[in-house]
């Protein structure tokens, strides 16, 4: 089958519509997805369920997708727009196990992509994607059915979602702040919107019209650029919290009272130690990327840490093999083990915070301030010609740093006792990222010079 190659990605497939992704393309993936599910559970009834996002190619290659799915002989229920998590529980809570989500996440509005669920676990390159790619690509489909497979459609997702999380906690103890919330246009709006009708908060929505050309500014909260506005709105607002999120609403960040980003690493320590009061003792599960007060926070609530390599579909494979209640990837993405599946829950993140916060009685940046004492150098990005290139100058950097406690579980991590550092090529594009963490700003700045002096 035509295909191109290169949208089959490490997490999911992605992909430039319509020149690499394209009506076409969506129809074979719905067909070498049903031929996927049919070889791997070949006595079983299956059903998968079909979600989209707000970008401009999304309901077309849904329809496609469907179209692939049902000729293929598979039933299918589309569950209409949603965000990504809604998508998670979607599969998870009505019992489908298998699922496609059309959506590439915080990616510009020319991109279109999906996220794939087999048997209740995201689907990366490891377990499924270049297996799919394979079928594919060597014409392996299943034939086309006489019997079609039949296309229902399923409503009412994120209010389900919505009532269902919040549910298992105590929303009564939750104090009535002022929280800006920033959508970026994307779907974040819809859970927003439907959470904050049951708090007693007062929410100042920000882009919350769904727009798949992004009209606001990019749907990537990583960048300082795209939280400048939120960030100014929260001080002119005088409110108490702000929330970022991104393009498919899997990634959400905070911002204190002051304007002020929460770094990542003591946001996910601190959804650590929430899920560890609970549950005392348990596993949470963190990527290799610098943080380490969140290794400090987990070890202060008696939690057992547990490493793994960076990528949110590996950090929930992850959690699921060693039963990990929580799970926090550096770029914002939350994981919860739920009674119906382990996946992003921003909707418990978001209330547990105001729940948490509302119990400290002072400002956020008060909250986080004993916890604000090492120094990260964000993540550097640098383009190489090649993957080759980027194997050998991570070689390079372990020769000249052999004295340090050296980790290869994703790219190079070497550890030192001022200062530590993770140097990986990206899954995702051609570039080597760099994320150095330290105890001081001048050994992160003199270390940073030292290792980017080296990959010249």
């Amino acid at each position: 089958m035509q295909i191109d190659q290169s949208i089959f990605k490490a997490y999911d497939i992605r992909g430039i519509y319509p020149d690499q992704l394209n009506e076409q393309a969506a129809y074979v993936l719905g067909r070498g997805f049903a031929s996927l599910l049919k070889k791997r559970f070949p006595d079983s009834t299956l059903k998968v369920a079909v979600g989209c996002d707000m970008r401009i190619s999304s309901p077309a290659l849904k329809s496609e997708v469907l179209r692939g799915l049902s000729d293929s002989g598979v039933d299918a229920d589309d569950i209409g727009l949603v965000s990504t998590p809604a998508y998670y529980f979607a599969v998870g809570y009505y019992g489908y196990s298998h699922g496609m989500q059309i959506s590439a996440s915080h990616n510009p509005k020319q991109w279109n992509g999906l996220k794939l669920v087999i048997n209740n676990i995201m689907v990366n390159a490891d377990n499924g994607i270049e297996e799919l790619k394979d079928i594919i690509l060597n014409d392996r489909l299943v034939p086309v059915s006489e019997h079609k497979g039949t296309i229902s459609s399923r409503q009412n997702v994120t209010a389900d979602m919505v009532k269902d999380q919040i549910s298992r906690i105590d929303i009564s103890k939750i104090k009535p702040f002022k929280v800006v919330i920033d959508s970026a246009n994307g779907t974040g709006a819809l859970d927003m919107k439907e959470l904050f009708k049951y708090l007693p908060c007062q929410a100042i929505e920000m882009n919350y019209q769904l727009d798949g050309t992004f009209p606001a500014h990019e749907a990537d909260p990583m960048k300082p650029e795209n939280v400048k506005d939120i960030c100014e709105r929260v001080v002119a607002e005088h409110a108490d919290l702000g929330i970022a999120i991104d393009g498919d609403a899997d990634r959400y960040f905070f911002i204190d009272e002051k304007g002020k980003n929460i770094p990542q690493g003591i946001l996910r320590g601190m959804m650590a130690q929430i899920e560890l009061v609970e549950h005392p003792g348990a596993t949470v599960a963190y990527d290799i990327r610098p943080g380490r007060i969140t290794l400090d926070m987990i070890h202060a609530y008696g939690g057992k840490p547990l490493l793994t390599r960076v990528g949110h579909s590996f950090i929930k494979e992850q959690m699921v093999n060693a039963g990990a209640i929580f799970g926090g990837e550096s770029s914002g993405h939350y994981c919860y083990k739920l009674p119906y599946g382990t996946f992003e829950a921003p909707v418990v993140e978001v209330t547990k915070f105001l729940k948490f916060i509302s119990e400290q009685d002072k400002p956020v940046s008060e909250i986080i301030k004993p916890y604000d004492k090492y120094f990260h150098s964000g993540e550097i990005n640098m383009h190489l010609e090649s993957r080759e290139v980027a194997e050998q100058k991570i070689e390079e950097v372990k020769k000249h740093f052999s004295d340090g406690k050296i980790n290869m579980l994703d790219g190079l991590s070497v550890e030192y006792p001022d200062f530590w550092f993770n140097l990986r090529p990206s899954n995702t594009e051609p570039l080597l990222r760099l994320a150095i963490e330290g105890t001081s700003k001048e050994i992160v700045e003199k270390k940073k010079q030292e290792i980017l002096d080296l990959l010249k």
